[in-house]
């Protein structure tokens, strides 16, 4: 196969990669395609030493819960790119992130501090909110996401 064959024909796989990759998502978040999953929706910025913590820990969690159904969003509110993709060179995740530099998204879902957490169930109802990351809290957020996966609770609002 000739060299200008070959490359025309990987263009549109080459494009797709750039396109769709989760290093070049925009703010636009389509929470019907997680319909029958969990998902953790993760507000952060660069400059947010929680976020440094919390990080590490969003990646445990995908890796142990990903195949149960967990879908891990993490939300950039940088106005600056590089400095977001300065962070995520040295965190490296393995889930999507979306870059969120004009706040829509977290003027959408009330963000009030950095990080801020969003769990919703597998019908895409909100069930937990965390404002900011606590170390010694990892437990109970795990303990959410389980729940929340093998269906063993309600929300706060569920139980009244």
């Amino acid at each position: 196969m000739s060299t200008i064959l070959h490359r025309l024909l990987l263009l549109p796989v080459l494009l797709s990669a750039v396109l769709f990759s989760s290093a070049h998502a925009t703010a636009d978040l389509n929470l019907d395609a997680y319909k029958g999953k969990v998902v953790y929706i993760d507000f952060w910025a660069s400059w947010c030493g929680p976020c440094k913590q919390s990080f590490p820990w969003m990646k445990a969690m995908h890796e142990k819960y990903n195949k149960e159904g967990l879908v891990i969003l993490a939300v950039n509110v940088d106005q600056e790119k590089k400095k977001a993709d300065d962070f995520l060179k040295e965190f490296t995740p393995d889930f999507p992130v979306i870059f969120d530099s004009t706040g829509t998204l977290a003027t959408q879902f009330k963000v009030q501090t950095m990080p801020s957490s969003y769990m919703l169930d597998r019908e895409g109802k909100p069930r937990f909110r965390h404002l900011g990351f606590h170390d010694g809290k990892r437990n109970v957020y795990e303990k959410e996401i389980r729940d929340l996966l093998f269906d063993t609770t309600k929300s706060s609002e569920e139980k009244r």
